[in-house]
């Protein structure tokens, strides 16, 4: 698949290229593993482009590939260099007066390696920054030791990047865009199907479009075939997030997978009370859950709910994770049968989503969510106000507009008045999304 959008990310990144040329730069690259960080660093425009990928292996050996890698781009003698202390403040002092671009890719690893690192780069940074023309891009997958690295106060990079990049998957539109150039003549499913299972993360998109999986009926097959990279994927991307203490981790992220989305269901459903401080680090330290009120509500323990932020984990946890033994058994027919029988009703809550997201992406509304009442009843699946403008759509979410009854949307939005003092006086305009508005 071709190189599609990130042209914000690009424009910055080359905006970098320049002002290192002035003084050395240091930017950041996060996000979750299959962003793309790498595709996206390695597409700087500089002519001189050093890339260290930081593997698992003793010091010294990552400094001979490292040395073996400026030797060839470089075109000088290095040596060996037994420290990567010794190799960093060697690349700092050259770009002096040969200005470079070093991109350190899985850099969180180095935490493996030798935990000094981190303050021997500080202390070669701040001692030749000012002087160097050095482009240093680093890039890491594991966002809870980057976010440690470079936003914990007590460690020694704290402060030193000059810019933190957070990619995001692509756009509503954006994916719209590669599946009409894959499939031309797709359908309102196709789309929804592929963003309900990969979330828009450009390389599930790519390997599905490289593979020529480009409708419902496809895209889903393909999830279960034998040997499919999807079928360990949420393991293998947060095992390394969560150590060893996973267990309860996976645990409540099935519970939000499955419908169960307040504390109390949770709880109930594990059979444990004690899952605050879980709660805490998924949404906090992890980033991968968040917590939802009613629109207009403070925060209230009865009323949060919690939901995942991550189009494909959810999927994962909903069908992988949760019928592992299917998995274990190599019964993976079964379970594309269980993923057949279950997707459309799956893919309504993945149509909210995508609503709420395409809504965002506009850029125009100034609060944007849901609404149900103290008993979790008379809910209204997306509210989307501008405040300056005094307007507010609210919508009822169907996959078939035929289900659509304005009546009770008409009710609920009573409900909702008499609960939210702040829609009193705004021009209230009800409506349904549905398939046909993908």
């Amino acid at each position: 698949m071709i190189f599609y959008d990130r042209i914000n990310e690009l424009d910055l990144i080359n905006k970098v290229l320049e002002r290192s040329r002035s003084e050395a730069q240091m930017t950041v690259l996060m996000g979750r593993r299959r962003i793309g960080k790498t595709e996206l660093a390695r597409r700087c425009n500089d002519k001189t482009l050093l890339y260290f990928f930081v593997a698992r292996k003793t010091e010294s050996l990552l400094c001979q590939d490292f040395a073996h890698e400026a030797e060839e781009r470089l075109g000088i003698p290095i040596g060996w260099p037994t420290s990567f202390s010794e190799l960093f403040r060697y690349l700092l002092v050259y770009a002096e007066t040969h200005p470079l671009t070093l991109v350190i890719d899985e850099f969180q690893e180095f935490q493996r390696v030798n935990p000094s690192i981190f303050s021997e780069m500080q202390r070669d940074w701040d001692l030749h920054k000012q002087k160097s023309h050095i482009n240093l891009i680093i890039s890491g997958s594991v966002f809870s030791l980057m976010k440690r690295i470079f936003e914990d106060a007590k460690e020694p990079l704290f402060g030193r990047a000059n810019q933190m990049l957070h990619l995001k998957p692509f756009t509503t539109e954006v994916l719209k865009q590669i599946l009409a150039d894959h499939n031309p003549n797709h359908t309102p499913d196709d789309m929804l199907t592929l963003f309900a299972v990969t979330g828009g993360v450009p390389w599930y998109v790519s390997l599905l479009m490289d593979n020529g999986k480009t409708n419902k009926d496809s895209i889903l097959s393909y999830m279960t075939e034998e040997n499919s990279p999807f079928i360990n994927e949420g393991k293998n991307i947060l095992i390394e997030e969560f150590g060893n203490d996973y267990a309860m981790h996976f645990s409540i992220l099935t519970c939000l997978s499955g419908g169960q989305l307040t504390r109390g269901e949770i709880e109930a459903k594990l059979g444990t009370t004690n899952i605050g401080s879980y709660l805490a680090r998924l949404e906090n330290y992890y980033n991968l859950i968040e917590k939802r009120l009613p629109i207009f509500a403070k925060e209230n323990e009865k009323k949060v709910r919690y939901a995942l932020n991550d189009r494909f984990l959810d999927f994962w946890f909903r069908f992988f994770y949760k019928y592992q033994s299917y998995v274990a058994n190599n019964a993976l027919s079964q379970l594309a049968r269980i993923i057949e029988r279950d997707f459309d009703t799956y893919s309504g809550f993945a149509l909210e989503r995508y609503f709420e997201q395409k809504l965002r992406e506009k850029g125009y509304y100034t609060r944007i969510g849901k609404f149900w009442d103290r008993k979790g009843t008379n809910e209204i699946d997306l509210i989307a106000i501008n405040e300056i403008d005094g307007i507010a759509e609210i919508y009822e979410i169907k996959r078939d507009r035929q289900r659509y009854d304005e009546k009770a949307l008409k009710e609920k939005t009573e409900v909702l008045l008499q609960n939210c003092k702040e829609l009193r006086g705004i021009d209230i305009r009800l409506g349904v999304l549905s398939m046909e508005d993908l």
